[in-house]
């Protein structure tokens, strides 16, 4: 009777002389650990700078940046620091950069993020023009920065978020970064039928070649606490109707279907490390490009404990990102960007 296991290699423990398999000692696996060259040959997953998107913060008005609090060595950039930032990030390799923008003013309907002289739409000018092609430039079409109740649409008179008037709202954004010059539209605020508008919006306008990186699986995650700090965010209460319950996985299939069928080039799964298992079943149904969002908070944990000595911090930094890419994600939006990518090259 067949065990299941190819001749002379499997079956039960115990089945050889000290517990060991038939196979042994033919059969040593330890052969190909053996040395850091035989590691790196055989290695199944690779990290590379391309691989990474640096997301970054830039503050309406700053002279200097300022240091985000709850993510040592993040910080709110001034127009020149963003500058200098998105030159060191191509310099290393990095596949592209993701805008923030923090406005000095907000309003009720974040009117800020469609501005042609914003905040955002001023940092990807400067971006692009700083550093043309070699970085592929993306911003946040939301407008949680812009409002000043700190949710990512418009609300209705009972207080919810209107979705089908934020889509209208995100579409004007979305034209004021593609004139603006950006490569891709990243909506973040999980509005159902916010990648069709957007699509629809563009394209009626002349933009066709300008990309939709969409947030298909952004969960209701605490593990954006520091990112509130980072984006000086004024939401009180929550986001659980419209950013996805951490319960559920089928439901971002359903979400992903629907953004590949209103025309999403790229998909984003957030947070990225307690949600491999999503990565893995997003990257295994659809054929866009997958990406990861290391967010705010698995960043701080890392950062924190490495402070405390009770981690290696550059083993777990790239253990963090492999685990990443073996679940299944093309690219990852990581804070470490830069720095990894120096390293790897």
């Amino acid at each position: 009777m067949s065990d299941g296991f190819p001749e002379g290699v499997g079956g039960p423990a115990g089945a050889g002389p000290a517990g060991t398999t038939p196979g042994f000692p033919t059969v040593r696996p330890r052969r190909l650990r053996g040395s850091a060259a035989m590691r790196r040959l055989v290695a199944e997953t690779r990290l590379h700078p391309a691989d990474l998107i640096l997301p970054v913060f830039t503050m309406e008005g700053l002279t200097e940046p300022v240091p985000v609090r709850s993510m040592p060595g993040v910080v709110q950039h001034s127009r020149d620091s963003l500058r200098k930032a998105a030159v060191e990030a191509a310099e290393a390799g990095v596949g592209g950069i993701m805008l923030f923008g923090l406005p000095r003013q907000k309003d009720a309907v974040g009117s800020g993020a469609w501005d042609p002289d914003g905040v955002l739409q001023q940092a990807i000018r400067d971006v692009v023009a700083e550093v043309g092609d070699a970085l592929v430039v993306a911003a946040d079409t939301c407008l949680d920065e812009f409002t000043d109740h700190g949710h990512c649409g418009v609300l209705d008179e009972h207080g919810r978020v209107d979705n089908d008037a934020t889509l209208e709202l995100y579409g004007r954004m979305a034209l004021a970064q593609a004139e603006a010059g950006v490569h891709l539209v990243a909506p973040s605020g999980m509005m159902d039928g916010q990648v069709g508008h957007l699509r629809r919006t563009l394209d009626a306008a002349g933009f066709a070649d300008t990309g939709i990186l969409a947030y298909t699986a952004k969960y209701a995650s605490a593990f954006f606490g520091p990112f509130r700090e980072a984006v000086n965010s004024s939401l009180t209460g929550d986001r659980r109707t419209y950013q996805q319950d951490p319960a559920n996985a089928r439901e971002s299939m359903r979400e992903l279907a629907l953004d590949v069928a209103e025309g999403a080039d790229m998909v984003i799964v957030k947070p990225a490390m307690s949600y491999l298992d999503i990565v893995r079943q997003v990257a295994d149904a659809v054929d866009v490009p997958v990406v990861a969002y290391q967010v705010s908070g698995e960043y701080a944990m890392v950062e924190a404990a490495a402070a405390n000595g009770w981690v290696e911090r550059e083993r777990i930094i790239d253990e963090t990102l492999v685990s990443i890419r073996r679940a299944g994600a093309r690219s990852i939006l990581t804070y470490w960007a830069v720095e990894v990518a120096q390293r790897l090259r």
